[in-house]
């Protein structure tokens, strides 16, 4: 019998294959080009590389690859990714990034049309080029879809431009008219009118009732603050424009924010806006008109300037601002060459717009005649000592509120305390979510106007990056140190502080000072780390607590009015400060010890308890002295 395998075989014939087994030649397995000019629209190049064509893929790829280098090369410093963030505050900058989104447009549609063509065109299976008809549907979406990516890119560009162009002052001049809260008593005699109050003087050589055209001459840009070697000197200016029925436009906040760019540290310097009889600059129109002092208190000073072109120099947009940064510079002896004004109303929505900030209430507020925004009665504020998540409303009540009558101190540090809360908060992805930056821009350019320069602000931006405000040094010019009360005050009969000028200007050329021996003490202290928590050993508001922690901060030492219990001791009988260290803290921790010992002139008492959290406990007694941070400190 044959072999099974010779069955049905013709003697002297081999076995043959059958042709419809055979594997596909790999030369026929062509990519797709849809697939490949999408994948060079995500990355040039990478199209390219899906078509095996690599030496064309790495030409194409070549800038990106040099572009992403330099960037893992900022990004990789902290420094300087902030620097190079900041750059996006400056228009200039803005500008270019239109051009650079132009030109990535156009090189990624280039690329994809490359690599489309070389997926296209491939071998056939004989090994001649053939060129396969691939449906260009696919092609003009991956076009659309480019064109609709750099569409969405360059208008968030456009809106931070326009945005710019209007916090900077370029914009239409929205403070109200000079015949807005403008009280006739604070005006020199010989300029009161009937209607508006001051009227320009008469023109050397005119016939009596005519009048000098008033000089709009624009006042020197300051120059970019890169530049600058001594103090940068900025006035935030919080302008209160009134409630619902209220037409009003007083600065009701003004803090300026003095910065050392060679040691990074920051003062907050408040003037209470009750302040008046601030002597203006000497050898100007206004101290010559007004007899050398602005009568009033500081919080006019912007409209009774907007309404006086011949009195106070600049142009109609900013000479109000400028008045106030020429009075308090005079009065401060310092070079204030920007402000910063931020509408209240505006500032209560921005905080909206970021989700709302977390401030560190350290004393209770208890306003019961606190105004109703909507102008319909009072409501009854109170704010509870601890940790506040609040929204743009419950922030600007409480930067806002009078908490008692002329208690402009504990009012200047409330607004201190929303204002570094918010700097300390805010952060670039929150602001880059979905809406808020929108939201933010429409905010910020309807309510806050500045004189910095464009080519100044990342400048600015990166040194206010740099500073600890935890180190900050805050100076609020109240009485009885920096000035008196007076009531009724000449000429105006109100309530008004009087300032020591004399006072005023040691506290803020000292602000920095600090002697070697503080220094290293203050370095040691800093090293040690030590936790401070200081209580209310009295039946009295925390004042005096806040204020002995703020003091001990000053000196450098991590201390703070814990939120538990209201920042209450065990007791509220406690007649003398009591300090105590705990878990070894005295032996580990000398200098602290030393210093909180020498602060309050007690013994530091040891105890161990391993559910302390605190280094040192000070609770503050009724014989507790009434501590205020050192201006220098």
């Amino acid at each position: 019998m044959a072999p099974p395998e010779a069955v049905g075989r013709a003697p002297g014939h081999l076995p043959v294959s059958c042709p419809a087994m055979q594997t596909p030649d790999a030369r026929d397995r062509r990519p797709s080009a849809f697939a490949a000019a999408f994948f060079s629209a995500v990355q040039p190049g990478l199209g390219q590389a899906y078509a095996r064509h690599w030496i064309r893929a790495l030409v194409w790829a070549a800038p990106y690859i040099l572009m992403y280098a330099l960037l893992l090369g900022i990004f990789a410093n902290k420094q300087t990714r902030s620097d190079f963030e900041a750059q996006f505050a400056n228009p200039d900058w803005l500008r270019g990034t239109l051009v650079f989104i132009a030109l990535d447009l156009i090189y990624r549609a280039l690329s994809s049309i490359d690599a489309y063509r070389v997926a296209n065109r491939g071998p056939s299976a004989s090994g001649a080029p053939v060129l396969r008809v691939g449906s260009l549907g696919g092609l003009l979406a991956v076009f659309l879809v480019l064109v609709l990516a750099h569409a969405a890119a360059a208008t968030n560009v456009v809106t931070v431009m326009n945005a710019l162009d209007q916090i900077l002052g370029n914009g239409p001049d929205e403070s109200p008219g000079p015949s807005i809260s403008i009280d006739p008593s604070i005006l020199p005699p010989s300029s009161l009118s009937p209607s508006l109050g001051p009227t320009p003087t008469e023109a050397p050589g005119s016939t009596p009732g005519t009048t000098a055209a008033p000089t709009d001459t624009p006042a020197p840009s300051p120059p970019p603050c890169p530049d600058c070697k001594n103090r940068v000197n900025v006035l935030l200016i919080g302008v209160d424009s009134g409630r619902a029925n209220e037409a009003t436009f007083n600065t009701d906040t003004m803090i300026v924010v003095s910065v050392d760019p060679t040691t990074h540290k920051v003062a907050l310097i408040s003037l209470p806006r009750d302040t008046g009889n601030i002597p203006l600059v000497p050898g100007s129109a206004a101290a010559s008109a007004y007899g050398g002092v602005y009568p009033s208190k500081i919080n006019t000073l912007y409209n009774a300037a907007k309404a006086r072109p011949d009195l106070f120099p600049g142009p109609d947009k900013t000479r109000g601002y400028q008045a106030l940064m020429d009075t308090l510079g005079s009065l401060y002896g310092l070079d204030i060459k920007y402000y910063v004004s931020v509408d209240l109303n505006g500032f209560r929505e921005a905080i909206d717009a970021l989700g709302g900030t977390m401030v560190d209430v350290q004393i209770p507020v208890n306003d019961p005649f606190y105004p109703a925004d909507d102008g319909r009665g009072y409501l009854k504020l109170y704010i509870a000592p601890g940790y506040h998540y609040m929204d743009g409303s419950e922030a600007l009540a409480y930067a806002r509120s009078r908490h008692g009558l002329g208690n402009d101190y504990i009012r200047a540090a409330r607004q201190e305390r929303v204002v570094t809360s918010v700097r300390e908060q805010f952060d670039l992805g929150t602001v880059l979510q979905p809406g808020v930056l929108g939201n933010l821009l429409k905010t910020l350019s309807s309510s806050v106007r500045t004189n910095i320069p464009g080519n100044a602000l990342p400048g600015l931006i990166s040194l206010a990056q740099s500073i600890d405000l935890n180190r900050r040094v805050s100076l609020v010019l109240s009485p009885p140190s920096y000035g008196t009360v007076c009531y009724p005050c000449p000429p105006s009969n109100l309530w008004m502080i009087k300032p020591n000028v004399n006072a005023i200007k040691k506290a803020v050329s000292t602000i920095f000072t600090v002697a070697p021996a503080q220094q290293q003490q203050r370095d040691q202290v800093e090293a040690e780390g030590a936790v401070v928590n200081v209580l209310n050993g009295t039946s009295q508001p925390n004042t005096k607590t806040t204020q002995a922690a703020d003091y001990l901060a000053s000196l450098g030492i991590n201390a703070a009015v814990p939120p538990v219990n209201g920042g209450a001791a065990d007791n509220p009988n406690h007649p003398t400060t009591v300090i105590t260290a705990y878990n070894g803290a005295d032996q580990n921790m000398p200098t602290t010890a030393k210093v909180l010992a020498d602060t309050f002139g007690v013994t530091v008492q040891a105890a161990t308890d391993a559910t302390q959290t605190a280094d040192f406990v000070v609770i503050v007694g009724a014989a507790t002295p009434t501590l205020k941070p050192p201006p220098g400190g």
